[in-house]
């Protein structure tokens, strides 16, 4: 697709770097009809590592042992947050990226990809969350504090959220169906004072939450006010969730 930047090498798995080339075989089955089946594949292409990434004073590894010495994600996969903004954008409004840009999705799976996106944890019914644990804010991370602010029934918001080693970020088309309110934003921050990587120790309540919440809400109050020449039309993104 063009993003030269993306690499996905790694399974979330301690494995090796030949183990990681190997996929398992995928089949999707409805009522017993196989409706897609892929076969066990293999990965040959090459990438380049020559660019250490070292990040952290230690960090535990996956026999919680600490090891003094910074976290090594040279061979982690990795996605730019400007590669990620511009795939999200090339999702809601493919219309408005290059063709080559455009993912092979017909509206069926557009509707699909905007409701599972949208959806909040206390309106799935399957899976079923507890909504005590996972509120509607739980990967939401702007405009609302999590599990203590409500979402309004009229703010809807489409985004992909990453949560790991002290890294908050997220990609979010936010809409809002009352006052004819949009925009898209994305943001990362990394909180971990310890410099300690994988001791489940960050600072995502004080810090990392707080700066999504303030954000998003600097924005919208913006858009709120901005004088428009067109009032944006989003009625396609406004779905049913029962």
């Amino acid at each position: 697709m063009g993003y030269k930047d993306i690499r996905i090498t790694r399974r979330f798995l301690p494995m090796s770097e030949e183990e990681n080339r190997h996929t398992n075989a995928v089949r999707f089955v409805e009522k017993e009809k196989l409706l897609l089946y892929q076969p066990p594949a293999l990965s040959t292409r090459s990438f380049d590592f020559h660019k250490n990434i070292l990040i952290g004073n230690a960090h535990y590894d996956f026999k919680d042992s600490l090891i003094h010495s910074p976290m090594d994600f040279t061979r982690h996969n990795n996605i730019p947050l400007e590669d990620l903004q511009v795939i999200l954008q090339s999702v809601m409004f493919p219309e408005s990226v290059p063709k080559r840009q455009r993912f092979r999705l017909s509206p069926e799976d557009y509707r699909f990809l905007y409701h599972y996106m949208s959806e909040y944890p206390s309106e799935s019914k399957f899976p079923h969350y507890d909504t005590s644990e996972y509120f509607n804010s739980y990967t939401k991370f702007f405009m609302f504090k999590a599990g203590k602010t409500p979402i309004p029934t009229f703010i809807r918001i489409f985004n992909k959220p990453g949560w790991s080693y002290g890294f908050l970020s997220d990609v979010a088309y936010i809409a809002d169906f009352k006052n004819k309110v949009e925009f898209m934003v994305s943001a990362v921050i990394y909180v971990n004072r310890d410099g300690i990587l994988n001791d489940d120790k960050y600072e995502y309540d004080e810090t990392g939450y707080p700066y999504f919440q303030e954000l998003g809400n600097i924005l919208y109050r913006h858009e709120r006010v901005r004088k428009r020449k067109f009032k944006p039309d989003i009625r396609k993104f406004q779905l049913r969730y029962d």
